[in-house]
């Protein structure tokens, strides 16, 4: 690894209540994500992407084995310690955009920075910078349902990176985009991924994402089957 380690995951297991018995969703995971990656979890639906992103997240625990993210072991974190790893730290991008339909793009975006205590003017100055990224500052008024679905998800990029985190998160974010928004999303997402270092991994089975990773990590019935780093993909 060329990058300093920022989530280790050793020999981590993952299951799951089934009536009287018990699913393995993860088998005996080892990973390492360093600063600045561009990787996805690939495979098949039932693999264990979203549960293994969930456990990188902080959404849930290993039943055994590690993972530790920015130096804290996931398993040992309170509710509380766990949301402001999250609130801090990591950022969340999934197919449904979640945008609240009652607010604005901006306070949509705004949202994310209202736990953190900053001012309303590094607040301001927070999301116009986002908004930017993400070449939206002209719908900053509008609301979600003036917007089209890769505006949405646009929204949902700037949301998560506003607070500039260390982790990004992205579960199948082109499922429910066409051919041209999911290349426009993934332009957006590489450009910010080299600008600000964010390590970003995704959760897919899209063609379209897979071309843009620089590393691509399979997996079937919960286990790791290959791990392979590419050239550094190009906008």
């Amino acid at each position: 690894m060329n990058h300093a380690s920022i989530i280790s995951i050793q020999h981590m297991t993952k299951r799951f209540p089934v009536g009287k018995g018990e699913f393995t969703a993860l088998n005996d995971i080892n990973l390492e994500f360093g600063e600045g990656e561009f990787a996805g979890l690939v495979g098949p639906s039932g693999s264990g992407k979203t549960t293994l992103l969930n456990i990188i997240g902080s959404l849930d625990t290993p039943s055994e084995g590690t993972a530790t993210v920015m130096g804290q072991d996931i398993s040992t974190l309170s509710h509380k310690a766990s949301a402001l790893l999250r609130n801090q730290h990591i950022g969340f991008i999934f197919q449904s955009y979640n945008l609240l339909p009652v607010y604005t793009v901006f306070e949509n975006v705004e949202f994310a920075l209202l736990l953190q205590n900053r001012s309303a003017s590094e607040r301001k100055k927070a999301v116009l910078d986002a908004l930017e990224w993400v070449g939206l500052t002209d719908k900053m008024t509008s609301k979600p349902a003036m917007l089209s679905g890769g505006e949405g998800q646009r929204v949902a990029i700037a949301r998560a990176m506003v607070k500039r985190p260390k982790i990004l998160l992205a579960d199948e974010p082109s499922a429910n985009l066409d051919a041209q928004n999911s290349h426009q999303i993934l332009k957006t997402m590489k450009a910010l991924n080299r600008e600000l270092k964010t390590t970003f991994i995704f959760s897919t089975h899209d063609e379209k994402v897979m071309q843009y990773l620089d590393r691509i990590i399979s997996l079937e019935d919960g286990k790791v089957v290959s791990d392979v780093e590419k050239a550094a993909a190009a906008l």
